[in-house]
């Protein structure tokens, strides 16, 4: 079965033109979907579209609106909204390159596989890509999709690129409310203990060794229901030793079989698969503090 693209259009660097196609990343397939439940009758609750007065009305008569006054709308209709004259509609141009540390973690949103629509393109393609992977840059552009024009990122993945769409400034909340009456300060005996904590479990980063339990929990609650049985027994963590201060506890975890056990010596990072089930790269995890912005 041919994969279906979430958005297919060019992509530009300068003078540079090529047709791509854009696919999620994310595996929505994984999530287990609950629907909302009568709890009388054990029947499922359909949501109405009606309005003010309660009159039930069809999906084709549903238009956009823009509130002016209360109870005052400019009216949209579908077609005017894809007649928008938006270049990013049907191209991502890559206006700027930057370090992919330069951008905070916090910008990042949904990621995006980027393929060439045509085997014919795919040696422009790969000029792109290997020419961001070598020099360790990531494209920033524009791109409108999901009824917004978003900002993107655009980095090597394996022998493709993965766009990530990003957060404007003025989306996030300022940071100073959160942290501007934090200011306590390490003391150094205390920090080098649990610098040392975090050297004895550094290892390279797999996504495959975390499993979400909660959703493991749930299936097996969801399982016990259809056998008619009780939910897996789930063993509970045993309460840490009590300890009195933080240096204390510093030197307990230190003592703990897990901390005692030596790390996977790190090694240099596999290239991602190209799969569409391989695992998107991330972003470079920025080293400095978040802008007065957080992001």
């Amino acid at each position: 079965m041919a994969l279906r693209p979430y958005w297919s259009g060019n992509l530009r660097m300068s003078l540079v033109t090529l047709p791509v196609s854009i696919y999620s990343a994310l595996n929505r397939s994984r999530t287990i979907a609950m629907h909302e439940i009568y709890r009388k009758t054990g029947q499922r609750i359909r949501h109405q579209n009606v309005t003010d007065d309660g009159t039930e009305v069809e999906r084709d008569d549903i238009i956009k609106g823009y509130e002016v006054e209360k109870g005052e709308y400019v009216l949209i209709e579908p077609d005017e909204i894809k007649d928008l004259k938006i270049p990013s509609l049907r191209t991502l141009d890559i206006v700027q390159f930057a370090a992919a540390a330069d951008i905070d973690d916090i910008y990042f949103d949904s990621p995006y596989f980027v393929a060439p629509q045509k085997s014919a393109d795919e040696d422009t393609f790969a000029v792109i890509r290997d020419a961001l992977r070598q020099t360790k840059k990531v494209g920033l552009g524009q791109l409108a999709i999901g009824g917004r024009e978003r900002l993107c990122s655009v980095k090597p993945c394996g022998s493709g690129l993965l766009l990530h769409t990003l957060r404007y400034e003025d989306e996030l909340r300022e940071s100073d409310p959160y942290f501007e009456d934090i200011d306590a300060k390490a003391s150094s005996e205390e920090l080098d203990l649990a610098k040392e904590l975090i050297r004895r479990k550094t290892a390279n980063f797999d996504a495959g060794k975390f499993k979400d339990h909660y959703r493991q929990a749930l299936q097996d609650l969801i399982d016990s229901k259809i056998e008619n049985r009780e939910p897996t027994a789930v063993e509970e963590d045993r309460p840490a030793a009590k300890v009195i201060n933080l240096m204390d506890a510093l030197r307990k975890s230190l003592q703990d079989k897990e901390g005692d056990k030596p790390a996977t010596k790190p090694t240099a990072k596999a290239k991602p698969k190209t799969t569409t089930k391989a695992k998107p790269a991330t972003a470079k995890t920025s080293t400095k503090a978040p802008r007065k912005k957080a992001s």
